[in-house]
């Protein structure tokens, strides 16, 4: 009898030892995958939001007719299923009554980092016209210069600066590598605790028009504005197997530009904190991605689907200019830098404009011209009447599609100063031989 009886309690003690030890692996388990382990923290306590849309019963709107879509021009979903947000695509009442309710607050990191201080008071005037207008929005700007920040801005109800100092780096490609790294603290110090979304955009840029809560989603990406009409094979991805960020040719749904990004502090923590890590591996090993932060971007949305993406409409460049007619609104776009890009790219996007219209001219051409505008765009230098090196590139390449180009070459050699100017005069009278020679 006592035998059993002992049998029976060791039982029992067995059993509620495992239902004990399966309680504390759930635990450990659900802290894990839905939190996320920190550098700085062992949990990150995340503020949630409930997607479901509540609107007010009195509220009109269109409509939605099923046989009768709104665009059937460009796609407006992925083949995942994630939603790409064109003009014409959403109702602005509707999507703003259905997140009001929700008190959200926008977290929003932008670098102002040596010379692109320049860039941020027209960066937030805009902003404060166009951006999350409603909503609560925490501007985070990370800087070099706190003193050069503007101080007299006038913010909306709701919206707030904050500086955060970062040191001074002698590269741009510097301020890229380590944007992800810093994005990535800010959160866990901060941002995890006081916001709902977060979203990450380049200073110099400008809002034109709306960009409102149907930007937001858990993980959202948008679209490049040189690359949307292109297959993924002439996409510039890192294809070197030799980095971290590399996408193989048969990979890729778009390409997205590492202008704006965002979403929920949860998601794009994971974002910073893995492309980081791959930024620190491909460093060790001596290696640079070929667009630094973007190409790892990029690598992690192709893994990591984006719940929600942006048409180019959201990230627009100037230098394009506004003919591309699927762009029915520009919103948000990347600056002109200084004169002298101005006056060169308005004669490249005539010419440019003029190439893709004849016939005769082969699709290489005008596709390598594209390429280096947007190699130009990328790589131009701040400083004032300073052209950069893949203008006069791309200069020759278009001489060299026909015998009437040397009108780029003297637009050329009005710009810049000393051994550029003896460049651009040099660039001048080479088409005009060439144009001579030919005639």
């Amino acid at each position: 009898m006592i035998q059993k009886r002992e049998h029976w309690l060791l039982t029992l003690v067995m059993a509620g030892g495992m239902v004990l030890c399966w309680l504390v692996f759930s635990r450990c388990a659900s802290v894990s995958l839905n939190e996320g382990p920190s550098k700085n923290y062992e949990v990150l306590t995340w503020r949630q939001v409930h997607h479901q849309a509540v609107l007010n019963h009195r509220l009109q709107s269109n409509q939605a007719k099923l046989m009768e879509p709104v665009r059937t021009d460009v796609l407006t979903v992925t083949p995942w299923l994630a939603p790409i947000v064109w003009e014409g695509t959403f109702d602005p009442l509707v999507i703003d009554e259905a997140f009001r309710s929700h008190n959200l607050t926008i977290a929003t990191t932008v670098f102002a980092v040596g010379k692109y201080i320049r860039f941020l008071r027209d960066f937030l005037e805009s902003a404060e016209k166009h951006f999350m207008v409603g909503l609560d929005v925490h501007y985070y700007v990370f800087t070099d210069l706190p003193g050069d920040v503007p101080s007299n801005m006038t913010l909306g109800v709701g919206r707030m600066l904050s500086i955060v100092r970062v040191p001074k780096f002698d590269r741009w490609q510097e301020i890229s590598l380590r944007r992800m790294e810093l994005i990535q603290t800010a959160i866990e110090d901060r941002i995890h605790r006081e916001a709902h979304y977060i979203f990450c955009l380049d200073v110099d840029m400008r809002f034109h028009g709306r960009v409102g809560s149907e930007a937001l989603g858990r993980l959202v990406a948008a679209i490049h504005p040189w690359f949307y009409m292109y297959p993924r094979s002439q996409y510039p991805y890192e294809r070197r197997t030799i980095s971290t960020a590399s996408v193989p040719q048969d990979q890729g749904d778009f390409y997205y530009q590492a202008n704006i990004f965002g979403g929920a502090p949860e998601d794009v923590h994971r974002l910073t904190k893995t492309c980081r890590e791959h930024l620190e591996v491909d460093k060790s090993v001596g290696v640079e991605a070929l667009w630094q932060e973007e190409s790892h971007l990029n690598w992690y949305l192709v893994k990591n689907k984006p719940t929600k993406l942006l048409s180019p409409e959201y990230v627009w460049d100037d230098a394009r200019g506004g003919n591309a007619k699927e762009i029915q609104l520009v919103r948000f776009s990347s600056v002109i830098k200084n004169k002298a890009e101005e006056s060169v790219l308005k004669v490249l996007q005539n010419k440019l404009e003029v190439l893709e219209a004849d016939s005769r001219t082969c699709d290489e051409t005008a596709d390598t011209i594209k390429r280096l505008k947007v190699s130009h765009r990328r790589k131009c230098p701040s400083e004032q009447n300073r052209a950069p090196l893949s203008l006069y590139m791309y200069a020759i390449c278009l001489m060299l599609s026909g015998p009437n180009e040397y009108a780029i070459g003297a637009a050329l050699s009005i710009e810049g100063k000393g051994s550029q100017r003896t460049f651009c005069h040099c660039v001048f009278l080479l088409s005009r031989l060439l144009g001579l020679y030919i005639n």
